[in-house]
């Protein structure tokens, strides 16, 4: 009769392999977010002032906007002065150069490139970083030369999404045009 013994450090040793190959094959899950499609928002009675903006198909240009085109304009946005509203303002509020939040930034710097064509553009609402105590705005471009993020409230220039780091800017909300998104992190997604 022959006697077979299962080495127990062989048996952890192979679980835990098969454990790390499955992490591995899920990294690429864990820095992307994923648009779900809504039909309200906890901000659509706040917005209705600048939805006007939001929805208008403004193509004077052509679509070819450069990077240093959008880093002008946020750098003009970022000149003017901080200061919050409850109200959202609209485009020509806030170029009047009285203080303006991020919300009124985000609008201005929306209307400004949707006006010179361009397209794949989100205002987008979260958090500046995980740990925030309050909501920021922003924007979000996908163009031609990469995926960029447009925050003319704290930056001076857009940074590439690769560059930003998963620990800052996290999104809760997407607008863009008539559409709406909640943003559900592609982890959660992932798990079910």
């Amino acid at each position: 009769m022959i006697f077979v013994s299962i080495n127990p450090f062989a048996l952890k040793r192979f679980f835990f392999f098969l454990l790390a190959a499955i992490g591995l094959s899920c990294v690429s899950c864990f820095g992307e977010s994923l648009l779900l499609s809504v039909k309200s928002t906890p901000y659509d009675n706040q917005m209705s002032r600048i939805r006007p903006i939001l929805v208008s198909n403004g193509l004077r240009g052509r679509g070819d906007i450069s990077l240093g085109m959008v880093n002008h304009w946020i750098g003009d946005l970022r000149s003017i002065p901080y200061g919050f509203t409850k109200e959202w303002k609209t485009p020509a509020e806030t170029e009047s150069g009285a203080p303006a939040d991020c919300k009124a930034k985000a609008v201005a710097l929306y209307q400004i490139m949707q006006s010179h064509g361009a397209s794949n553009l989100r205002l987008v609402i979260g958090k500046r970083t995980p740990t925030s105590h309050s909501t920021h705005a922003w924007l979000e471009w996908e163009s031609e030369a990469g995926s960029y993020v447009l925050d003319p409230t704290i930056n001076w220039r857009a940074y590439r999404t690769s560059d930003v780091g998963r620990r800052s800017y996290v999104p809760f909300y997407a607008f863009a045009g008539t559409r709406k998104y909640r943003v559900a992190p592609a982890t959660l997604v992932a798990q079910n």
